[in-house]
């Protein structure tokens, strides 16, 4: 696809969005802004900040999250990460970002859009930039087993009632 298609299908996601709280909705107006002014935002490429696509993977009974240590943040996060060209949406680059970092297979990924967070951050690019998440809600087969990637430190389900102390995790 192209970085158009995916420009396209972040700007739907914001726009049709039924964010919860006034936060949010500052935040989606922002993000809506910066996608505005930057038609290759969904790409690494653009250093100044990149829509990134995140994953909620949550158990079949919804009772446990997946999380990721990830190396270069130092902290347990959702999995996820840069949109690529070969992208159709930003929701396909979440749901193959949560594959690829889950070993998982047969992920099922809802409609829409679950949350919204931004986050400085030094990525792959090697200076600082602010990753734009777009988050998606994913449930794993029953019986899922995860493999921990070479992007991770660790891998490890979650429930949500016991969160890592550090977390700023959206649990809906």
């Amino acid at each position: 696809m192209s970085a158009g298609s995916l420009h396209e299908s972040a700007t739907e996601l914001l726009e049709t969005w039924p964010a919860a709280t006034g936060p949010e909705q500052s935040l989606r107006q922002a993000v809506l802004a910066f996608l505005g002014s930057a038609p290759r935002g969904c790409l690494r490429e653009h250093a100044a900040g990149h829509i990134t696509a995140s994953a909620m993977v949550f158990s079949h009974d919804e009772r446990a999250v997946l999380l990721t240590l990830h190396p270069r943040v130092g902290r347990w996060i959702q999995l996820g990460g840069h949109c690529e060209e070969s992208d159709d949406t930003v929701q396909a680059a979440a749901l193959r970002e949560a594959t690829e970092e889950s070993g998982i297979p047969d992920l099922s990924i809802e409609p829409g859009l679950y949350g919204l967070q931004a986050h400085p951050i030094t990525c792959s690019l090697g200076r600082p930039t602010r990753h734009l998440d777009l988050l998606f809600k994913i449930r794993a087969p029953k019986d899922a087993v995860p493999v921990r990637s070479s992007e991770s430190t660790d891998l490890r389900w979650w429930s949500v009632d016991s969160l890592p102390d550090d977390s700023d995790l959206l649990l809906r």
